[in-house]
């Protein structure tokens, strides 16, 4: 198996064409990466915007990609090309974080004309690989991590190389997926782009239910029992939906206590998330409208 490290650096402009910011791309990078993980190609090619006049201050700074650098680039469908030409089309494409895939369709859809398409098949997000890794060694943070901060968690020295150029950020890929490479963990990860499936999913925006009338809900979610004696709850209230929570007042018929009862549903691609929580009531004269607070939470 033989794999690619594709890396894009891309910069916000406005299409008046379309009438919208886009987030163009401006310099493609890549390595091929051959079973061992050596090294046997590089590609980089600096796009010239159609888009734009010129680049931001920020992104000039970040990436020592200037207007003038830009300008002296390729148009981008020839960029695509090259890249195309190039590309191992049986390769293992990694990019860190599915980001850079957004960007990808979002510039095929808005600045390539005649069907063009980046060489992509099997597909691996390199930062969830990492990140899965780091975790396996005690690393707890649930957020995103950056490139920088994987190299220097694992050791990878990054002195030398100039991040945020997309040459360098797929050499210091490559070196982390060498540090971090697992057989069994890294080939369940890889998708097939050809799935009709997967741009679908990874373009999917999760969102809140907001009708409780709405049939994707479990009725049985709405029902909840005391957390002090465990006995069924009677609702004494109509439900509220605010912030994206389900809110109605339940009273124990065992304890006579009174709460609140807070659902919510959030629609994913391939589920329904349901949370639950118990929350005290407080006495009027403390408690601000809508005010609660939790004080136990099931899933």
């Amino acid at each position: 198996m033989n794999y690619i490290i594709l890396d894009l650096e891309w910069d916000s402009a406005y299409s008046a064409k379309h009438e919208r910011f886009i987030n163009q791309i401006l310099q493609i990078g890549a390595v091929k990466l051959n079973g061992t993980f050596n090294i046997t190609d590089t590609f980089e090619e600096t796009i010239r915007s159609s888009v734009s006049k010129k680049v931001t201050g920020r992104f000039a700074r970040l990436t020592g990609i200037t207007t003038e650098k830009m300008r002296a680039g390729i148009p981008f469908d020839e960029a695509v090309d090259r890249y195309n030409q190039w590309a191992d089309k049986d390769a293992v494409t990694m990019t860190w974080s599915d980001s850079d895939l957004y960007s990808i369709k979002e510039n095929e859809e808005y600045l390539l004309s005649g069907g063009r398409k980046f060489a992509i098949g099997k597909y691996l997000d390199l930062q969830k690989f990492v990140q899965g890794e780091l975790r396996l060694r005690g690393y707890e943070d649930k957020n995103q991590i950056s490139l920088s901060a994987a190299a220097q968690l694992l050791g990878v020295e990054t002195e030398g190389f100039e991040l945020h150029t997309a040459e360098d950020d797929s050499l210091i890929c490559a070196a982390l997926l060498r540090e971090c490479y697992n057989r069994e963990r890294f080939l369940p990860l890889i998708r097939d782009t050809a799935d009709p499936e997967f741009y679908k999913r990874l373009t999917f925006k999760p969102y809140a239910l907001s009708n409780i009338n709405d049939e994707r809900i479990d009725r049985s979610a709405l029902s909840f029992h005391c957390d002090r004696c465990g006995a069924e709850a009677r609702r004494i209230s109509a439900w509220r939906y605010r912030n994206r929570w389900f809110t109605a007042k339940f009273a124990c018929p065992e304890c006579r206590r009174k709460f609140s009862g807070r659902v919510t549903f959030k629609k994913t691609y391939d589920d329904l998330i349901i949370r639950r929580r118990i929350c005290e009531i407080k006495k009027k004269t403390e408690q601000k409208p809508d005010e609660m607070q939790p004080v136990s939470q099931t899933v």
